[in-house]
């Protein structure tokens, strides 16, 4: 199935302002009973889901950083060494932004379309010195050997959700809810709630920088958010965590930000999207509201 972000091609995602850009026409025929479930990229779904819906599985998350792929004239460079006002490709706000203030000495530009298309556009032409992607879908469609470089989070955080696989069903539908729970990956589920419930709460989307780095390590979860203004020049950005120890009380079917994981430790997923929540609220009291608020004025001016 072709979707509208699939169709849009000339224009830059943040610009659209379409926020089930890549789900609306899979959902569509989820609702008439045409599939029966949908797999997503996670990081395409909204944190609020249209109403009968549900994400039923996240799947085990695969690298989530972003890459960096070069031109073939520029191998063995990384983004440090590259020329100065070496033009690089991104259709991502949050990346950009994070870019533009670590790496002053290069050029950010537009780049859209599928991966073969943007490795086209790269490889065929001489626009783009390099071009930055979700290391994910490289290593999901085989070609892991075009990544120049991983960006750690001290260079580039990634986006909610990047790198984890969402299955989304119909949420009356728990025969289906049942058989695909499975596939739910603990960690990945925890982290990916705290993402959500973190973008959620500072109201952002594709139309704003925002960006998170989370980490499960012996019983706590932590998450680290940040938001920028569209230059990287004006950030906000902070660290929290939370106990995620596993208590066996399950739910009956409750969604946290759009996801339905009843076996998983209710309490543990409580904590996950409180911490989201909380995160938000210290960024929000520190100015967030007033770096987005611009950030999105001028994106949509632009």
């Amino acid at each position: 199935m072709t979707t509208t972000g699939d169709k849009i091609l000339d224009t830059a995602l943040s610009k659209i302002g379409e926020k089930s850009l890549f789900t609306k026409e899979l959902e569509n025929a989820l609702e008439r009973n045409e599939v029966d479930l949908v797999v997503h990229s996670l990081k395409d779904l909204p944190t609020t889901l249209p109403p009968g819906f549900t994400i039923g599985a996240v799947l085990k998350r695969e690298n989530p950083h972003d890459a960096v792929v070069l031109h073939p004239r520029h191998m063995g460079k990384t983004l440090d060494t590259l020329p100065e006002n070496s033009v690089i490709g991104t259709s991502s706000l949050r990346r950009a932004a994070q870019l533009k203030k670590r790496f002053p000495h290069l050029d950010f530009k537009d780049i859209r379309g599928n991966l073969n298309t943007r490795l086209k556009k790269l490889d065929e032409k001489d626009d783009f010195a390099a071009i930055i992607l979700a290391a994910a879908g490289l290593r999901r469609m085989g070609w892991e050997n075009r990544i120049s470089q991983i960006l750690g989070p001290e260079d580039c955080m990634y986006a909610v959700g990047q790198g984890a696989l969402a299955v989304e069903v119909r949420a009356k539908d728990t025969e289906i809810l049942e058989m695909v729970s499975v596939l739910h990956d603990p960690d990945t589920v925890l982290r990916c709630i705290a993402e959500r419930a973190f973008l959620r709460q500072l109201e952002g989307g594709c139309s704003v920088p925002v960006a998170v780095h989370t980490e499960v390590k012996d019983s706590q979860l932590y998450l680290t958010g940040g938001v920028y203004s569209l230059d990287g020049s004006d950030s906000l950005k902070d660290t929290m965590q939370t106990s995620i120890t596993a208590v066996d009380k399950v739910d009956e079917l409750l969604q946290r930000v759009g996801v339905t994981a009843n076996k998983i430790s209710g309490p543990a997923q409580d904590n996950a999207e409180k911490l989201g929540i909380d995160l938000a609220h210290l960024l929000l009291s520190k100015g967030a509201k007033e770096i987005l608020t611009v950030a999105r004025q001028l994106n949509d001016a632009r």
